[in-house]
């Protein structure tokens, strides 16, 4: 897929009548891809039967338009003609990638898991759900069929996905296993909880009985990413699985790369999560690492997951 934002009056006049002269002309001219067009410029330009004519001629030619929006422009003055808002062009560029995973299954975990201690408290973390839930929205925007398994999100965050929600990670475990065999992807953005108390209680403990001091033992959770890795490995399909690297301190890089060889999946995005970063932010900072190369990858975290799903889909089947 091709943007150019802003088109001038200028590189629509050239691009219509097939003058490429320079390597933006020439890219698009020569483009076998979707080309959108988001024109800028002030209003009697736009306004032209110059202009007009030419965006007529685009059109036909299958060209996208992304008409401009009416506001403040480069001077004082204002009117139609000033460039589309991001978010604009942007809906219309997933548009235009709609169908890359049509026809494929992607399961995605998201949320986070908790391990009870009795009847009122449990050990968890900081995750919002957000990550993982931006990746099933631009999974189901590229076309594909989400299946989605939520750790302790609400309802109404899953609103659009056939969704199966979960609490803690033997829960998690069940409901993922249960899907082997059903999915060409699996994203494993939902937070696991290492440990859980051994022994939780039914009823609250208080702290009348309990004291000042209240000591818990932890044993560690089943390792769901590479079980799941090791089963796929095993069964009818052939899945990519991005699996996920929270890490604080040390190279993150290398950090992935062993978590990566360490889990035998496809993909790792890892990101930094020291100083309470990342939980609950919009914003997002990952490189994505696999056996082939590294990326880094930044913005919001519905633009880093469809940058990602791009990456993975270019690599079903390939891998």
């Amino acid at each position: 897929l091709i943007v150019v934002a802003p088109a001038t009056a200028s590189f629509l006049a050239k691009l219509s009548a097939g003058i490429a002269d320079d390597l933006l002309t020439t890219t698009a001219l020569a483009a076998a891809c979707p080309v959108i067009l988001a024109p800028a410029m002030h209003t009697e330009m736009w306004q032209s039967a110059a202009t007009q004519n030419n965006l007529e001629t685009l059109l036909e030619r299958d060209f996208i338009i992304v008409p401009p929006g009416v506001g403040r422009l480069t001077g004082d003055d204002s009117g139609i003609g000033r460039l589309a808002e991001p978010e604009v062009i942007f809906d219309a560029s997933t548009a235009c990638l709609e169908g890359v995973l049509t026809g494929i299954r992607v399961c995605v975990t998201a949320g986070g898991t908790r391990e009870p201690i009795d009847a009122v408290r449990f050990i968890g973390n900081y995750s919002s759900g957000k990550q993982g839930l931006a990746f099933a929205k631009a999974a189901k925007r590229m076309g594909a069929e989400v299946h989605l398994i939520a750790a302790n999100l609400d309802e109404s965050m899953c609103v659009g996905f056939n969704a199966v929600h979960v609490s803690t990670t033997a829960d998690l475990q069940k409901a993922l296993l249960a899907q082997i065999d059903k999915f060409d992807v699996l994203v494993m953005a939902a937070a696991v909880a290492d440990f859980s108390p051994s022994d939780p209680v039914a009823h609250k403990i208080k702290r009348s009985e309990s004291g000042n001091i209240l000591n818990l033992s932890l044993v560690a959770n089943p390792d769901i990413l590479k079980e799941v890795t090791s089963a796929v490995t095993n069964s009818s399909r052939t899945p990519v699985v991005v699996g996920f690297a929270a890490e604080s301190g040390g190279n993150l890089e290398d950090l992935g790369k062993l978590k990566l060889e360490a889990k035998g999946c496809d993909f790792i995005v890892a990101n930094d999560v020291s100083e309470f970063k990342v939980f609950g932010d919009e914003q997002n900072n990952i490189l994505l690492i696999s056996r082939a190369d590294t990326s880094s990858h930044s913005g919001s975290k519905e633009m880093v997951a469809s940058e990602v799903m791009s990456k993975v889909a270019a690599n079903i089947g390939r891998l």
